[in-house]
């Protein structure tokens, strides 16, 4: 990423601000929980200020159907904005960070699981696993981005490094990917089928939800409404949500370590970008970007975090990631375990 320019300190005042900064990527789980109390009025005021205009930009794309088949597209893939913000408002409430109350925050996240096509149990199962793992080269492969090692690139096949690369295309990644996960991986369990019956139950009650609904628009609709609305307005959250994630913790100077050497707050400050949105972004992203404070402390609800970076001008200048800095991340594919850090296909050629 690139810094601005500042005085070089001497190693001495260097190795101390090294070590006062690894003792608050301990310390700052305690501060943080001070932020962690939602406000049940926020709460429901955020929730209805992007589930009404969701619904709202729906209608409005179903009825420009009769106008235009493109009208109504590109209405639909707008409203793949607050289909995000949604999402974002599900991901808090698995988190229980939304509203006081366990089972108000699970069964909003479980109703908004029918809109952005997730069922809530599978996705906050394997969402936790990231989070107690991020960063853990032992613990890879579920929630995560698959992230190998040079070493490990090159101990592949011919043909797992071209199913490897294919993986990493951008094409595949924020394209292809996306489309699969949500409309395709998210009906099945994937990763808990042996892990009891509430994932089955979470899945199948949400792919019936689904069928409820999209049924009903067909009914009443046809097809277009499910082709020219539905398919634009979730490929395209899909997509940003993905992209979100990806730039969140595949950025050059992220952190990835064997489990002797990991330690889960160290990852979760350092590993996790602060990605540096406009406001209008940083709205519809629920103020994800402020990735490092979320991993740190998961239960401060989104709207608190810009609280935090007003109080603690430490964490609003920690892990910043300009969107120019993240169009370059798609360059990076591999961890170089010698230079911690992540670098492109070529770089790991003439290592």
């Amino acid at each position: 990423m690139i810094h601005d320019s500042v005085p070089t300190p001497d190693p001495a005042t260097a190795q101390a601000a090294s070590a006062h900064e690894e003792r608050d990527a301990r310390s700052w789980v305690r501060l943080l929980a001070n932020y962690r109390e939602p406000s049940r009025l926020r709460s429901a005021v955020e929730l209805l200020i992007t589930l009404v205009p969701f619904v709202a930009l729906w209608a409005l794309a179903w009825w420009s159907l009769s106008v235009s088949y493109a009208l109504a597209t590109a209405i639909a893939a707008l409203n793949g904005a607050f289909l995000v913000r949604l999402f974002l408002i599900q991901h808090d409430c698995g988190h229980a960070s939304f509203f006081k109350n366990r089972s108000v925050n699970d069964w909003v996240g479980r109703s908004l699981g029918v809109l952005t096509v997730t069922p809530y149990n599978v996705w906050r199962r394997a969402h936790a696993h990231h989070h107690s793992a991020a960063g853990n080269l032992d613990k890879r492969g579920m929630g995560d981005v698959l992230t190998l090692t040079v070493d490990e690139y090159r101990g592949l096949s011919r043909f797992g490094r071209l199913r490897y690369r294919l993986y990493r295309h951008p094409l595949v990644l924020f394209g292809l990917g996306p489309s699969y996960v949500f409309l395709l991986a998210n009906r099945l369990p994937v990763g808990l089928m042996r892990s009891g019956w509430k994932y089955w139950a979470s899945a199948m009650g949400t792919n019936l939800m689904m069928l409820l609904v999209l049924g009903a628009i067909a009914y009443f609709g046809g097809v277009a409404p499910l082709v020219f609305v539905f398919l634009p307005t979730t490929v395209v959250a899909a997509s940003i949500g993905i992209w979100l994630f990806y730039v969140q913790h595949q950025f050059e100077e992220t952190s990835w370590d064997e489990e002797p050497d990991w330690q889960l707050h160290d990852a979760a400050l350092h590993g996790s970008s602060h990605y540096i949105l406009p406001g209008v972004l940083r709205w519809f992203s629920a103020n994800i970007g402020v990735h490092h404070v979320h991993h740190l402390q998961s239960r401060v609800p989104f709207y608190r975090l810009p609280e935090i970076l007003n109080d603690h001008p430490e964490l609003n200048e920690a892990q910043r990631l300009t969107i120019r800095e993240s169009f370059r991340t798609v360059g990076l594919q591999l961890w170089d375990e010698k230079s911690r850090r992540l670098v492109s296909f070529a770089q790991a050629k003439a290592i």
